[in-house]
C-alpha cells in the first residue's frame, strides 16, 4: 500500500516499522493506493470483502494481480466509491504515475520516467555484481601498495592516491 502524508516509521523516535496500518491511529488518512498479489489460498469471498473494506475507508486506487493467470484488475475512486477500471493494459496510476503492462513474463511496472522497475531477482543480481566489483577494486588497491612502496612513495602519499586511510595502508603493507 502507498500512504502519502504519513511518516514511514512510528514510535517515540520513529524507529519502529509498522506491523500493520491502522487508519484510526494515522489521523484518519486512508492508504491512497493498495496492491494485492493473489496467492492460491485467496478466496473470492475474501477478495470481495477487501474490496468493500477499501471502498468504505476511502482508498483511491485498488489493484489485484493474479500471477497464476497473469491477470490484473483495478478500481479507481469515483463519485460513488471505487469503480472498475475497464481497460488495465497500459493503465497509468493517476496518483503514482506508474504504468502497468502485462507481458508474457507477467506484470511489468514502469516508472513515471518510462524506465521499468527492476524485479527482486534483478536487484539482487545487480547488488551481487556491485559487491564483486567492490571486492575486486579493494583487492587491486591492496595489491598496489607493495608496488607503490617499492617506488619509494610514503605511506601518506599512497593513502592519498588510493583513497585509503594511513592506518589501512600500514595494515595492508604489513600483510
Amino acid at each position: 500500500m502507498v500512504v502519502l502524508g504519513r511518516p514511514k516509521a512510528v514510535g517515540v523516535a520513529r524507529r519502529r516499522h509498522r506491523l500493520c496500518y491502522q487508519q484510526w491511529k494515522e489521523e484518519g488518512i486512508a492508504p491512497q493506493v493498495v496492491f494485492e498479489i493473489l496467492s492460491p489460498r485467496n478466496t473470492q469471498t475474501e477478495m470481495d470483502k477487501k474490496l468493500l473494506f477499501y471502498d468504505r475507508y476511502g482508498v483511491e486506487e485498488y489493484y489485484i494481480y493474479d500471477p497464476d493467470r497473469n491477470n490484473l484488475r483495478g478500481w479507481l475512486r469515483g463519485e460513488d466509491g471505487l469503480d472498475v477500471i475497464p481497460q488495465m493494459e497500459d493503465w497509468v496510476s493517476p496518483r503514482l504515475k506508474v504504468r502497468f503492462a502485462l507481458s508474457t513474463e507477467g506484470l511489468q511496472l514502469y516508472r513515471p520516467d518510462g524506465e521499468r522497475f527492476l524485479t527482486y531477482t534483478e536487484i539482487s543480481h545487480n547488488a551481487e555484481q556491485e559487491r564483486q566489483r567492490a571486492e575486486l577494486a579493494e583487492q587491486a588497491r591492496r595489491d598496489a601498495i607493495p608496488r607503490l612502496l617499492q617506488m619509494d612513495l610514503s605511506i601518506e602519499q599512497i593513502a592519498q592516491a588510493l583513497g585509503l586511510s594511513v592506518e589501512e595502508v600500514r595494515t595492508f603493507a604489513q600483510e
